[in-house]
């Protein structure tokens, strides 16, 4: 798991995808921390992407290395935990989100995490096969 979470660590920001009806979306999307085995992000109850997920529960984001050579895709199953334990934990790993959010206890605040997922890192061109982590 260290390589995936290596890997992410080197390229800041992933793109988010979710479905909406029949029809993909996909947006530009942080990731807070990974620990026992669940990816965890962050978003609020005004925004799209909560309803989209409320809905359809999985999602998948890419990581990419600026110039392409290597991608990673995270998948997996959505669930949302609204404690304020797991809340400060996110705000903790994300500064930025924090100025936004303020605390833990702000009522348009959510954090979620991936679970029974697949982590793919892939090489472009492929020159060898994919590191794949079941997740």
């Amino acid at each position: 798991m260290e390589k995936i979470l290596d890997f992410i660590k080197s390229t800041g920001v992933g793109y988010f995808a979710t479905v909406e009806g029949q029809q993909p979306r996909v947006r530009a999307f942080g990731f807070g921390y990974y620990e026992d085995g669940k990816f965890w992000f962050c978003t609020n109850n005004t925004k799209k992407v909560y309803s989209q997920l409320k809905e359809t529960p999985y999602a998948e984001v890419m990581f990419t290395k600026p110039d392409f050579s290597q991608y990673l895709r995270l998948s997996g199953h959505v669930v949302f935990d609204s404690s304020i334990e797991s809340k400060a934990k996110v705000l903790e790993a994300m500064p930025a989100v924090k100025g936004l959010y303020q605390s833990p206890e702000n009522p348009i605040f959510e954090v979620f995490y991936l679970e029974k997922g697949q982590a793919v890192l892939e090489a472009f061109p492929p020159l060898t096969p994919p590191y794949v982590v079941e997740f």
